[in-house]
Order: C-alpha cells, then structure tokens, then sequence
C-alpha cells in the first residue's frame, strides 16, 4: 500500500505534467516599483484574506504538491537552478509573494501557472504557507566561494541588519523575509532584480540601500547571508 507521502508525490507528478501541458492564461500585469504613486506592500484584498485564514498546514501539504517539483519535497529548493528555500520562510513573506505572482506584481510567468487562482485558492495559498514555514530549514544550502565574507558582513550589518535581522532571520510582521542560509545563487540573482529594476514588486528602501552594490558587493553579501545560522525551526 503507498504511504501518505508516496500518493502526494504520485499526485504532484501528474498536477505537474497536466499544468505544463495545458495552455494556461499569461500572467497577468499590475503596476509595481517603476509606476509613480507606487507603495510597497500597499494592502490588497487577497493578500488580506488570506492573511486573515486561519491557516490548515496538512491541507497545505496536499496543496504544496503542485510546488513540490521545481522547490523539492523538503522546501530546499534547488540553487543550481536558482529555485529558493522555502522551509522555515516566514508565512507571511511567502503569501505576499505568491499573491504579488498571482497578480503581476511579481514576474514570473514560469511560477503563475502553478499558483494561479484555477489552481490554488486564496485559502489554500495561506495553507501552503503554513505547511512551508514549519518545516526545518536544511542545512544543505548552496554557498558561494568564501573568498570576500568579510566584504559581505561588512555590507550586510551596514545596509541589511536593520531590516533582515542580525542573524538573517527576518521580520515576519513587517514581511521581511528570513535570509539567512538561502541559496547563494537566488539572493545573488534577486539582488541584482532589485537594484536594476527588475523586480516589479521591490521595496524602495531596500532598492536604495543597495543601488551603489557593484556585481562583486552583491556577490560577496550573499555568500554571507547564505552561510548564516540555520535554525532547526522557524520562531
């Protein structure tokens, strides 16, 4: 008989390959960071109800089987193909970012089709965040090469502590997420979205904190975020 974990894996297979095969809605678009008036973390309807659910983490396990091929069963992730640790992130931070995916305020038209409102609802976007926040974070994060770590922790206690935390554990009440041990590669790559412009849905602050960062800066921050403290469990 297949255990529990096996048929939700068996489950996701499927999911996976109908989403990849069918020809679902482009992503839609909404305004962020390049439009004037933009507010970062503005409250929104969606975001606000699912905030506002009361959470169900085992139904958020069944739901996370549509996630679980690109960011692994464990949450890990994968940093060879810049997919983000999930496990232990804070809920609150990953519902914003799935709700700013499913709107357009985040970019990524290769993420919609699997948290699109046909797929996922609102309650079940706050389930899955749930499931995530609670699971250990795995100490086998992608790191960088060590060489600029004094650099990075220079960088970081001068322009990402206050927000990010000393530890990179992050602000679940203010929506800053939990950086520390995330794959190098994903912070290295977010890091530049954000300086550039690139990521519709940035905070300001934080694009004015690190707009001066050449590629080297950013590189040497993120091997420092990604060699932070790993806690067993999220707070």
């Amino acid at each position: 008989m297949m255990t529990r974990l096996a048929c939700l894996g068996s489950l996701a297979l499927v999911l996976v390959a109908d989403i990849a095969s069918a020809s679902p809605p482009a992503q839609p678009y909404a305004p962020g960071i390049e439009s004037p008036g933009y507010v970062w973390n503005a409250p929104n309807e969606e975001q606000m109800i699912a905030l506002a659910h009361r959470a169900d983490p085992a139904n958020g396990e069944e739901a996370y089987a549509v996630c679980r091929g690109c960011h692994q069963a464990d949450g890990s992730g994968r940093g060879d193909a810049i997919y983000p640790q999930l496990a232990g992130q804070h809920a609150s931070v990953l519902i914003k970012q799935m709700v700013d995916v499913r709107a357009g305020r985040r970019d990524n038209p290769k993420m919609h089709p699997f948290v699109a409102e046909w797929v996922v609802s609102s309650e079940e976007v706050a389930d899955i965040a749930a499931y995530l926040s609670q699971l250990p974070i795995p100490p086998t994060n992608l790191k960088g090469d060590g060489t600029a770590l004094a650099r990075g922790q220079a960088l970081y206690e001068k322009d990402c502590a206050a927000c990010h935390g000393a530890q990179g554990e992050g602000d679940g009440a203010e929506f800053y997420p939990r950086v520390a041990h995330q794959h190098v590669s994903y912070l290295d790559r977010e890091s530049k979205l954000i300086r550039d412009g690139g990521r519709r849905n940035a905070n300001p602050e934080m694009v004015k904190a690190i707009k001066g960062y050449s590629d080297a800066d950013i590189a040497a921050v993120s091997d420092y975020m990604s060699r932070l403290p790993v806690e067993s469990r999220p707070e």
